[in-house]
């Protein structure tokens, strides 16, 4: 088997502005490019050098040829969020939706992951950790194609939102992308393309571990990943679909591992998030951190344990906007319902003075608490001020920074300062795993 080539969706707008720094070809025409184009949404179609298509393939002319997208959103609504230009190997497939016009990048898989290990760490991270790095976000990537292609060939509609009169449950997945394999955003996995400068040791360490995957009974893991698990690694079923995978489990970020306290115990929880228990996790080495995350992550410093306060006001008017189907009136409290092995929230009633909603899951639940997103949904709620059974504050104290589900990011990099092998983080993170050739 070859390394399989895959189509990463960009970005989606009514106006894109991008230059070929060395020669493209307009599959449509026949036409070698150079230089700064445009492309605008006109009747729902693709208007491009005076005539309207529904879509638009630019083949590179070699294999180092390039092309530069301007205006790309990165770290879409997270507090990390911002624009910049990026650069991109491979191909360049414009489609005409009823959205917008929609940027497809074409690219090698192993192309792909030297950005990737780039984007989501930083290129001067340990060889160990890239390594580590390379071989689940390949096993991810593959694991998502071979999803994808068995959704297709059910018939069953894949469905991500139930909803009824007082209850939203919500997840998102990488299912919700229909003309591309995967985004190039935190949705999915960073893709930043040759933006984001890598090294020898990254390109390294994808080469070292090319074709490898981690699999469990045969088949290819959804390895996923997070920046911080807070302390416990979370299971999958709290963060997307009803579904258990033996090897994403709750492990204690420790070695060795010791014992797992019941998070999914209230009581037990509120003792766990307001402390500050040893995890490989839990540090404030800035050196490692700035080897680690790249130059916006290291805005976010109190990723292993974070609070944030809101006013009554401040929690309404999120929370109308959000859910503006929802008339809740005052909010007087926030229950969680239903907690993951890592203390993360599942499901949580917000109780309003006019009516009650359940909402969920993970994402969810961060998505609506926040401007941005709360860093994650392991948080103990109090009431402040409280007059006439109504908060005039709630205090948010939360553990983590990510959904928590399978490798720690900030976890692995503090293993591999420590000597781990790459085989020895993964297996740390991932139970039952082997460690694969896939081609």
């Amino acid at each position: 088997m070859k390394a399989p080539s895959i189509n990463v969706g960009i970005l989606t707008g009514k106006e894109i502005s991008f230059s070929f720094h060395s020669s493209y070809i307009n599959t449509v025409t026949g036409e070698f490019l150079t230089g700064e184009q445009r492309v605008l949404f006109i009747d729902n179609r693709i208007f491009y050098q005076g005539k309207k298509h529904t879509d638009i393939y630019f083949e590179p002319a070699s294999s180092d040829a390039y092309f530069e997208l301007n205006d790309v959103v990165i770290g879409k609504d997270f507090h990390w969020e911002r624009s910049e230009n990026q650069r991109f190997r491979g191909g360049l497939d414009l489609v005409a939706t009823d959205e917008g016009i929609v940027v497809i990048n074409e690219i090698n898989v192993e192309e792909y992951l030297v950005s990737v290990i780039s984007s989501e760490m930083s290129a001067t991270s340990s060889k160990e950790l890239l390594k580590a790095h390379a071989v689940i976000s390949r096993s991810w990537l593959l694991a998502q194609l071979q999803k994808n292609a068995s959704l297709q060939e059910t018939e069953a509609l894949y469905q991500s939102t139930h909803q009824d009169q007082d209850r939203l449950i919500r997840w998102y997945d990488r299912e919700d992308h229909l003309l591309f394999d995967v985004c190039a955003d935190d949705h999915c996995q960073r893709y930043q393309g040759i933006t984001r400068a890598s090294t020898p040791l990254v390109e390294a360490a994808v080469r070292e571990t090319r074709g490898e995957v981690l699999s469990c009974q045969g088949e290819i893991c959804d390895a996923r990943f997070s920046k911080c698990c807070g302390g416990v690694t979370e299971v999958f079923e709290t963060c997307w679909e009803p579904t258990s995978y033996p090897y994403l489990a709750a492990v204690r970020d420790t070695m060795p591992e010791g014992e797992l306290p019941d998070l999914r115990s209230e009581e037990t929880a509120r003792r766990w998030i307001e402390s500050s228990p040893e995890a490989f996790c839990h540090t404030t080495d800035k050196q490692i951190l700035q080897e680690v995350l790249n130059h916006y992550d290291q805005e976010t410093s109190d990723f292993y344990r974070w609070e944030v306060t809101y006013t009554q006001a401040e929690i309404s008017r999120l929370l109308a906007d959000n859910y503006k189907e929802f008339q809740l009136g005052a909010i007087l409290d926030l229950v969680p319902l239903k907690r993951g092995p890592s203390g993360r929230i599942e499901e949580l009633q917000i109780v309003g003075s006019d009516r009650s909603v359940v909402i969920g899951k993970e994402l969810e639940i961060r998505r609506v608490l926040s401007a941005s997103h709360l860093y994650s949904s392991a948080f103990v709620v109090d009431r402040l001020e409280v007059t006439d059974g109504v908060p005039g504050r709630f205090r948010l104290k939360g553990a983590g920074w990510g959904h928590g589900v399978g490798l720690c990011q900030i976890g692995a990099a503090m293993m591999s300062t420590q000597g781990f092998t790459y085989d020895k983080i993964l297996k740390h993170y991932y139970k039952g795993i082997k460690l694969t050739k896939r081609y």
